[in-house]
């Protein structure tokens, strides 16, 4: 695409020539060579003859400071934030991450306007909510990307990703793909830090949903007021149009109160779900917990229909009620849904069992957030006949203030609780587990019921030699993650792995 069409819709830009620059072939704004961009990258690492190189400023690293390494690997082009000293056009404009999003947009041929977008945010169940979306779109025939923590899949094509929500430039790269592959609609995880930053920006969603919102990410948005604001972005930017044949939803969690300001921001249909508010357009009752999942009876108007679902706990009853207000708005039954949702498989790291022919029972589960902790805690406390044995760790670089809170829930639950490691990232270990270890001194907790152990390895090892028969061990906070990050540096650590291990060397 020529870089002047790329570029003609951005106010204001300034185009910067190099003095040595002679190309005379100008384009219609009299200031622009003709360029032909083969593609856009904000990594130079990824430049190729003919890209558009954006430098983003980040928290780490400044891109302005690899412009000439990206015009060395042969960048034709430069948008950034201010005049740069190299030989190609810079086009400069004020922010380039908001720039980056109608770019990107325009590149790929604004892919949003044909693929049926629906985002899920809020603090737990994201992830779960994704995929349940997924099977039932997928069990009615429709094509489905999805986009999320654990990866990203482009009709059968998976790959990991490095943050919840990719920036704009991957995300459009990504529908772009999807559309290739001949889906319909994608479903992503919407990360509050992404809305916060910018990089959803330019997509159209069709259906925004709201799982709960608990405390999380505080080191980033300072206050829960902030953080509710984040996501609240999500809905106040569904788009004030109601156009034929492109209908916005906004699916709310009633029984979650942070729902009322988003009903109040947002200008699209409002549907809400919830177990405790009366006012619940979707509502669940009669529910019944078991170690086989959950079974429960869903009212919508005048459709009702008992749903049994093969995953635990209350807060998949939530997880599930998301979904179901996803495949109402999209035209299926309350039974298409029911039919789709009884055959769900195990969501990788979201209480996934690992069975090794042992007599109690270990669970991986991904939770890493005081409240998330204590849904899993108090469902296993459901589970287990006997003991419960919590082996969990916080992560570095992030929201210290939880830290205390995390070990709290985790011995208000189990019997005995491992304090370890998570992701200490460039934080020293054992400060992040003094940090945990301090809401249990100040709670006078007994020595009993915890220990520390700062190696995650040795710490699974040491909690699956103390389990006995009926025991439930639950091993928390990196669920389907296959890295430990340690000093910046990331070694490969699967939970599920050393948990096998361990099993094995038991001969059981």
């Amino acid at each position: 695409m020529q870089l002047h069409k790329l570029i003609q819709d951005l106010i204001p830009y300034q185009v910067h020539i190099h003095a040595h620059h002679h190309e005379s072939d100008q384009s219609g704004d009299g200031h622009l060579p003709c360029i032909e961009i083969s593609s856009i990258e904000l990594d130079s690492r990824q430049v190729t003859p003919g890209s558009l190189f954006v430098c983003i400023p980040g928290f780490r690293v400044d891109g302005h400071q690899f412009a000439r390494q990206a015009v060395e690997q042969g960048a034709r082009a430069i948008l950034a934030q201010k005049p740069l000293d190299v030989p190609v056009p810079v086009i400069v404009v004020p922010d380039t991450r908001r720039a980056l999003a109608y770019v990107a947009n325009c590149f790929y041929g604004f892919p949003t306007q044909k693929l049926r977008l629906i985002g899920v945010t809020g603090t737990n169940g994201k992830t779960t909510v994704t995929y349940l979306i997924e099977k039932m779109l997928e069990d009615q025939g429709l094509k489905t990307g999805r986009i999320g923590t654990i990866n990203m899949k482009i009709g059968n094509r998976v790959q990991e990703v490095k943050n919840t929500t990719p920036e704009s430039l991957h995300l459009q790269q990504a529908f772009h793909d999807m559309l290739e592959a001949s889906c319909s609609h994608a479903v992503i995880e919407v990360s509050s830090h992404a809305l916060d930053m910018g990089r959803v920006r330019g997509c159209n969603f069709g259906v925004a949903i709201f799982t709960n919102l608990t405390q999380d990410h505080l080191d980033y948005h300072q206050s829960m007021e902030q953080y509710k604001q984040a996501k609240g972005l999500l809905f106040s930017q569904l788009g004030n149009g109601i156009s034929e044949g492109d209908l916005k939803y906004a699916i709310l969690n009633a029984d979650d109160s942070a729902s009322d300001y988003y009903m109040k921001i947002t200008p699209a249909q409002v549907l809400t779900y919830g177990i405790h508010s009366e006012q619940a357009d979707i509502k669940a009752s009669d529910i019944a917990l078991s170690p086989q999942g959950v079974r429960f009876t869903v009212y919508y108007g005048t459709q009702q229909e008992k749903f049994d679902v093969p995953l635990v706990g209350m807060f998949n009853v939530y997880n599930v009620l998301a979904a179901v207000g996803a495949g109402i708005v999209e035209g299926l039954s309350l039974s298409q849904i029911r039919e789709s949702l009884s055959k769900i498989e195990c969501i990788p790291g979201r209480m996934e069992t690992v069975e090794a022919g042992q007599d109690f029972t270990v669970i991986v589960d991904y939770a890493h957030t005081p409240d998330s902790l204590a849904n899993v805690l108090s469902t296993a406390r459901q589970l287990a006949q006997k003991r419960l044995i919590c082996v969990v760790g916080c992560g570095g670089d992030r929201d210290r203030g939880k830290r205390p809170l995390m070990a709290q829930m985790a011995v208000k639950y189990a019997d005995l609780t491992v304090l370890t490691s998570d992701n200490p990232r460039s934080e020293d270990p054992q400060a992040i587990i003094n940090d945990m270890e301090k809401g249990l001194i100040d709670t006078n907790v007994s020595q009993t019921k915890y220990t520390s152990i700062v190696d995650r390895r040795e710490a699974i090892h040491w909690a699956i030699n103390q389990a006995e028969q009926n025991d439930v061990i639950i091993i928390a906070g990196k669920g389907h993650e296959t890295y430990q990050e340690i000093k910046g540096q990331r070694y490969h650590f699967d939970d599920r792995e050393v948990a096998r291990e361990v099993l094995a060397s038991l001969k059981l």
